[in-house]
């Protein structure tokens, strides 16, 4: 396993990152310990979770993956061994149960990290990010941005102050961002550099070759200032696997369980994108996905891909992917296709 360096930071993660969203849900506690083994075996090293998981995210299960981890980590007793990332929700669920008032201020984010670490039995998050903006912006999937001069949100400084607080207390090692714009982006390193507080080390936003989208206004400002990404849903929620092609809805898969994440499917050109680097992939003699994530893994402003998935096999074959390296002419093919089908799934 390759490991990198996260921007300016002291860690050194492995170039796959374990993901967790599903542990809770569609995964049980043991399914979940299995990946966890199997993953560590393996050479990975990074664990990626967030306080509202498991997806969908519901009143009744959230947190369980966290306290999963949390009883994972205390019985093999490898805490230190490894790099916790989590989260902290901003306003925008339904009914805001996680806590009554959702924003972005000191209160919430001290609130959160001490519900976070109590669920998984730490003392310390080697990465705390903030997992969406609390502002009126275009993430999810949404590249319309539609601006509202009568909105109210925590501006990003108050938010920046409240993480260096629990930096000082020795509660997060470092901090990063998730789900941003461009203009965000810059805000959060413009203000800790002017007010000398803790710089972002990375940025979690999807991407596949479904969405490139990152590669407009985000990669410049991730190569530049060293803020490396941690790419999300590199395989589009399993689209890109080919599991789903000629209308076909595999027992147990995500898509066929959750209907409503149509975000890489609900389209014709998606479809036909999709179906694209499907074939590609076969004529080269390469799995779909191990195709799809080797992509990603190759990006300069990569640091850790991260990867989920609901049982061993699927795992393995996304581990694997480390190990395939693209041809230049495999690699020209892929963005020859990028042109032909331009963002289908933002």
């Amino acid at each position: 396993m390759e490991y990198r360096r996260l921007g300016h930071s002291s860690l050194e993660v492995s170039k796959i990152c374990l993901g967790t969203m599903t542990w809770g849900e569609q995964n049980t506690e043991s399914e979940a310990f299995e990946q966890l083994d199997y993953a560590i075996g393996q050479g990975i090293n990074f664990i990626d979770t967030a306080e509202m998981y498991p997806v969908p995210p519901t009143a009744e299960t959230q947190g369980e993956t966290e306290r999963i981890l949390g009883r994972y980590l205390k019985a093999q007793g490898n805490r230190d061994e490894l790099i916790i990332a989590s989260k902290v929700a901003a306003p925008g669920l339904k009914g805001d149960y996680i806590r009554p008032n959702m924003a972005l201020n000191w209160r919430n984010i001290h609130q959160a990290v001490e519900d976070s670490l109590a669920r998984m039995q730490i003392d310390t998050i080697d990465l705390y990010q903030v997992h969406w903006p609390d502002r009126n912006t275009n993430y999810f999937g949404d590249m319309m941005y539609s601006h509202n001069d009568k909105e109210h949100y925590t501006p990003i400084l108050e938010t920046l102050e409240a993480l260096a607080e629990v930096v000082k207390q020795g509660k997060v090692r470092y901090i990063g961002i998730s789900n941003e714009t461009p203009w965000g982006f810059m805000q959060y390193l413009r203000l800790a550099e002017k007010h000398d507080l803790p710089r972002i080390v990375s940025i979690q936003n999807p991407y596949n070759l479904l969405n490139r989208s990152f590669e407009i206004g985000m990669s410049e400002i991730s190569l530049r200032e060293n803020v490396p990404l941690l790419p999300y849903s590199p395989l589009a929620f399993g689209a890109l696997t080919g599991k789903y092609e000629n209308d076909q809805w595999p027992e147990g898969a995500r898509l066929t369980i959750h209907k409503r994440f149509a975000r890489y499917n609900s389209t014709p050109m998606a479809l036909q994108a999709t179906q694209a680097y499907v074939d590609l992939a076969r004529e080269f003699g390469l799995s779909p996905a191990q195709m799809a994530l080797a992509f990603v893994n190759s990006r300069q402003f990569v640091a850790s891909n991260i990867i989920g998935a609901t049982n061993l096999h699927q795992l393995k074959e996304n581990i694997d992917s480390h190990n395939v390296i693209l041809s230049d002419e495999m690699s020209a093919r892929l963005n020859e296709l990028a042109h032909l089908y331009r963002f289908p799934c933002p």
